[in-house]
């Protein structure tokens, strides 16, 4: 494990390539970050449940158990952002990232400029859903913590991910107002919307799951044909 000097944000990069890990860590450093470096994934998933990082930077390939494991098990307690690393850029690859909570998706080859604008966006959007009020409880006891990412039904978390709790959070503010792809791709989920990109239901279906496995029955999120998604209350 390496580590440069203390800075405003703290980073985790976790990467096996010895040459690619130190252009990160000596680029990260250089733009004023604090960077732990890992180079597998059984250290980078230690570190990331023992110490408290702003963003982690992960490779999917890596010695050990393989990023997209590390995330799954990290998302279960953890809300840090995560950007994946990986040189499977299909949409397959993508899809699954995304799936177990990553919050960006950066294929190799990449360049340190991009790797900086990806870096700070989400550091930004991080600092910026801090600073907003959130919605505490409703009627029906949906209880929000952005701290966590997460919902709390009748005392206990339902375990969303920190995409799954942007996307609730939105439609929650926006509710009975249908919200359409491309609004909750550029707000919830930090990028553009493509029309073969099939996050967003997936993150939904996943919502839906959750709530009814809460039980939460107040309010639903329904599908609004040709248009998006919009979360409607339920008449007791």
């Amino acid at each position: 494990m390496m580590t440069c000097a203390p800075a405003a944000a703290r980073i985790l990069a976790v990467e096996d390539d010895p040459l690619l890990a130190s252009h990160l860590q000596a680029h990260l450093c250089g733009s004023g970050f604090d960077v732990v470096l890992s180079q597998d994934g059984d250290e980078g998933l230690r570190l990331a449940e023992s110490e408290d990082f702003d963003l982690i930077l992960m490779d999917i390939l890596l010695p050990g158990i393989n990023g997209l494991e590390v995330l799954q098990r990290l998302r279960r307690y953890r809300s840090v952002p995560v950007l994946l690393m990986s040189a499977l850029g299909d949409e397959q690859n993508r899809i699954a990232g995304f799936s177990q909570g990553a919050d960006d998706y950066l294929p190799k080859p990449f360049s340190l400029g991009e790797l900086s604008v990806r870096v700070e966006a989400i550091l930004r959007r991080v600092a910026y859903e801090r600073r907003e009020q959130l919605p505490g409880s409703d009627d029906a006891g949906l209880h929000f913590d952005e701290a966590r990412s997460d919902v709390a039904h009748a005392g206990r978390w339902i375990g969303l991910t920190p995409c799954e709790f942007r996307v609730l959070e939105l439609l929650w503010r926006h509710r009975d107002e249908a919200l359409s792809k491309p609004f909750l791709y550029q707000q919830a989920l930090r990028r553009a919307y493509s029309q073969h990109d099939r996050s967003l239901d997936m993150h939904v279906s996943h919502i839906r799951r959750k709530l009814q496995a809460a039980g939460y029955g107040a309010a639903r999120v329904e599908t609004v044909w040709g248009k998006g998604y919009t979360l409607v209350q339920v008449s007791p």
